[in-house]
């Protein structure tokens, strides 16, 4: 029994997908450090902001999980990493009780945002939680016509920055933290890219059409290779306002940027899964680098 307990909890935590969390702490803490710069900053709403983005992930995560498997997207045995309604570890029904469970717990901490932000709040709340469903269900599900990166880049780079930002400032975002919303969504998206470089041949069997499947290998790992140049490039206003030494940064994050590149090309399969977490942290790292930088200042 102990056992079989255990098992469970084990794939309920490898179904929120750990490895990938850090693409939503990571625009957070991005908005935080941009906050941190300005002259008024209050951390009590980004800190509301960190657990809303990170709970809508997770059903976001989940809800993948379970409508891929009703739709027939998900295999026994695949190369990535174990999905836990498609191995029979948790029932369809159980999968989608905990997203919509999920989704209104992210709700009820959206609405604590209201005191900061006001009512129009609820708007970008109903929107983050129709991207987090749209993701994978509905009419024109985004991560099954080649738009999921599009996606990442909007829920997980521009929305939570900027929304944090304001939120934490009181002041309307400018041209930097713009820009650095598109950079650090960008730097999530290539997580994205390396999951549907290691699933292409999967993919492509259901009839799933990721941009890996579209355009291929060859043309997804340079999209890999240049997001992360476009991405540091988007910040260098931003850098070249703080001291000299914070350069240090963009450049250690491109030396470990082309090194996981260099690594992935080389690999197929299973073998690629480890570079998810590589390149989620890779990102978290650069921001969080940043936010230590803004917070000395």
């Amino acid at each position: 029994m102990a056992k079989m307990t255990q098992n469970k909890v084990k794939a309920w935590i490898t179904a929120t997908r750990l490895h990938t969390l850090p693409v939503s702490v990571a625009g957070v803490l991005a908005a935080m450090a941009l906050s941190c710069l300005s002259p008024h900053c209050r951390f009590v709403p980004g800190v509301l902001c960190l657990l809303f983005a990170i709970l809508c992930q997770i059903a976001s995560n989940f809800a993948n999980e379970y409508f891929d498997f009703k739709d027939g997207l998900d295999r026994p045995g695949r190369d990535g990493h174990r999905r836990g309604v498609t191995e029979g570890d948790i029932t369809p029904r159980a999968m989608l009780v905990a997203t919509i469970a999920v989704l209104v717990i992210a709700c009820i901490v959206g609405l604590l945002l209201i005191r900061w932000g006001g009512y129009w709040l609820i708007a970008i709340g109903v929107t983050v939680v129709i991207g987090a469903l749209a993701y994978s269900t509905g009419p024109y599900p985004l991560s099954r016509h080649g738009l999921g990166e599009l996606a990442v880049i909007i829920f997980f780079g521009v929305v939570p920055i900027n929304t944090t930002y304001f939120l934490m400032t009181s002041c309307m975002p400018d041209v930097n933290v713009v820009a650095t919303s598109v950079a650090v969504g960008l730097m999530g998206a290539n997580v994205l890219i390396v999951n549907n470089y290691r699933d292409i041949d999967d993919d492509r069997a259901v009839g799933k059409r990721t941009l890996a499947v579209i355009f291929g290998h060859t043309a997804i790992e340079s999209v890999y290779l240049f997001s992360g140049f476009i991405a540091v490039a988007l910040m260098l206003p931003l850098w070249a306002s703080l001291p000299l030494a914070a350069w240090a940064i963009p450049v250690v994050y491109l030396a470990i940027h082309t090194t996981l590149y260099f690594q992935i090309i080389q690999r197929r399969g299973k073998a690629l899964n480890p570079f998810l977490g590589m390149t989620a942290a890779a990102m978290l790292f650069y921001v969080l680098l940043l936010l230590i930088v803004a917070f000395v200042m």
